[in-house]
């Protein structure tokens, strides 16, 4: 089977030729690995045996300098600082929308909705499908926009300013999530117009759950959330997309929602947050939804020995192979650059080796 037959499959619920495997890295893990193998980028994951490869839209949109001490910007305006993506320095719609105690509700809206929101049009589109295409067909393709909708909510109100206007106000929250959303269906809207046909799986992105548990509960979750995120979900469905989601942390109480919004994949699975047993979500939604991931990044691939590794990730086939509906890959989005490549290396070729159906 080549590459993209095996991920189709596995997202079928079918059992491939062997168990499809996915290596999402840090920048500076991949110029250790590109180094230490002294291969290219495209060398690299062929080594790993990663069966996907990613298209991205270019950001072209007006160019806005930097404030002192802010390494970063985002399209919303967020000014962020320190290392790898950095914290957020200010929260923009904090002071103007949530701190005026005596402001009337309209008011507050009004500044929600004239907000500098982004124009879709700021990302370039026009490369996709020739990016796509250029794997000729052997790889599953992941493409449409990111759209952390849920994080930048947190950067533009404040975390805890947020939680409680979902109480206090949750018609500003439901125009605020609504912008965001806009923006990001919007931009996929346009990446799937250009090249949908040579794109396998919508890939978006946020992170519902803490080491101990959801970030917020069913109820919330529901109510706030998923309408927003089922939009996104409906969006790739109607151009034929997979739709899969990267969520960390321990969410197992939202996982019923996210199937009966229709999510078809949930990446990365961390086995040693609170609520997501292996054999657990396997047993009660392994026919119902594929996951991707579920090799414990932490203490096992960067604390681990080899031997641990091969272990483990024997273990982890063992759980999730049965069936289909698994990828195997590390528990965390990207690999951490202190991971040593020898682990990581181990983990893909036991894959190779022992996840064959």
């Amino acid at each position: 089977m080549t590459s993209r037959e095996r991920v189709l499959a596995a997202f079928e619920h079918e059992e491939p030729d062997r168990v499809p495997c996915w290596c999402g890295a840090s920048v500076e893990f991949w110029e250790k690995a590109r180094r230490r193998l002294q291969l290219d980028d495209e060398g690299v994951r062929v080594r790993l045996g990663d069966d996907f490869r990613r298209v991205f839209a270019e950001y072209a949109g007006p160019e806005f300098p930097l404030s002192e001490g802010a390494t970063s910007r985002t399209v919303f305006g967020i000014e962020r600082q320190g290392l790898g993506y950095g914290q957020p320095m200010s929260h923009p719609l904090a002071p103007a929308v949530l701190l005026r105690e005596n402001e009337a509700a309209g008011a507050t809206l009004r500044e929600v909705h004239d907000y500098a929101w982004p124009e879709p049009e700021w990302m370039d589109v026009s490369k996709i499908k020739a990016e796509a295409q250029a794997y000729k067909g052997e790889y599953a393709i992941l493409g449409g926009d990111w759209s952390p909708f849920w994080h930048d909510a947190i950067d533009l109100l404040g975390m805890e300013n947020l939680y409680i206007k979902m109480y206090s106000e949750p018609e500003l929250v439901d125009a605020v999530m609504q912008h965001l959303v806009d923006f990001y269906a919007d931009v996929s809207r346009r990446i799937f117009d250009a090249a949908a046909d040579s794109i396998d799986i919508f890939f978006i992105g946020n992170d519902f759950g803490s080491q101990t548990g959801p970030l917020l509960g069913p109820a919330l979750f529901e109510r706030f959330l998923l309408p927003h995120l089922k939009r996104l979900i409906d969006l790739g469905h109607s151009y034929g997309l997979k739709v899969q989601l990267h969520c960390c942390g321990g969410f197992a109480p939202l996982i019923p929602l996210l199937i009966e919004a229709g999510l078809d994949g949930l990446h990365a699975v961390q086995p040693d947050c609170r609520g997501m047993d292996l054999r657990t979500l396997k047993a009660e939604f392994g026919d119902k939804i594929l996951f991707n991931g579920a090799i414990d990044s932490h203490h096992v691939l960067i604390d681990g020995t080899a031997e641990i590794v091969r272990k483990k990730t024997r273990e982890v086939l063992d759980i999730m192979m049965p069936g289909g509906g698994y990828v195997a890959g590390a528990s965390h989005d990207t690999i951490l650059e202190e991971t040593p490549l020898e682990n990581v290396l181990e983990m893909f070729d036991t894959v190779r080796e022992y996840g064959n159906y």
